[in-house]
């Protein structure tokens, strides 16, 4: 039996009693939900909306991969991330999205796609996922700059085997970035199988998106 099989037992459905909005931005929106719990009650739970994101492990062919330095302000530092960005293009696929992102942060197209991961970034308030890929075959195009922040970006290659060193050391934090790299670390050493670019991205956020149509 596998971790998503049904064990057969009666579970309890965490059905929303009531729904009210909070706050809606342009990035997110924070909803309070009176929940069914299972002892006949019902508990508040604050939801922070998200449209979803990309990443990209973007790998040459020596084997470095290239991360950004980034300023994120709930932090108050820079950060060592993936290239990464918003699915807010529309119907624009997840793959699309990270191919247009990979250009506009650091310049850089690739041939080759593979799913490395979904991250649920805090499934315990937001309904975010990361669909983190595997980009090989790189070749240098040229940065299409979107705005003040990606014009700030520092943009640096580092052998796949360090940044994951980085990441195991706390010198990476950000929660798509830390998985992966480990995952794409599996992957080049032959310890496990992507998936295919255009794997069905069954918990991608969609709740924000429709506000917005």
């Amino acid at each position: 039996m596998t971790a998503q099989e049904d064990t057969g037992s009666p579970r309890h459905a965490f059905d929303t009693v009531s729904s009210e909005d909070v706050h809606v931005g342009r990035v997110v929106a924070l909803r309070v939900d009176e929940v069914a719990m299972p002892g006949g009650g019902t508990a508040r739970r604050e939801v922070v909306e998200h449209l979803g994101a990309v990443a990209v492990v973007a790998l040459d062919d020596d084997g470095a991969v290239t991360l950004i330095h980034q300023y994120r302000h709930p932090l108050g530092r820079r950060l060592w991330e993936l290239p990464a960005g918003l699915l807010d293009a529309g119907d624009e696929t997840p793959v699309a999205a990270a191919r247009r992102e990979l250009a506009e942060e650091v310049g850089l197209a690739a041939a080759e796609w593979v799913t490395l991961v979904d991250v649920a970034v805090s499934p315990g308030f937001t309904d975010e996922v990361v669909r983190v890929f595997l980009a090989r075959g790189l070749t240098v195009v040229d940065r299409d700059v979107q705005g003040e922040e990606e014009a700030d970006l520092e943009a640096k290659a580092f052998p796949l085997a360090d940044a994951v060193a980085m990441a195991l050391a706390g010198e990476i934090v950000n929660g798509p970035a830390v998985a992966g790299l480990l995952a794409a670390q599996a992957v080049v050493e032959g310890r496990a199988e992507g998936r295919p670019a255009d794997a069905p991205f069954h918990d991608r956020p969609t709740r924000f998106a429709a506000r917005q149509s």
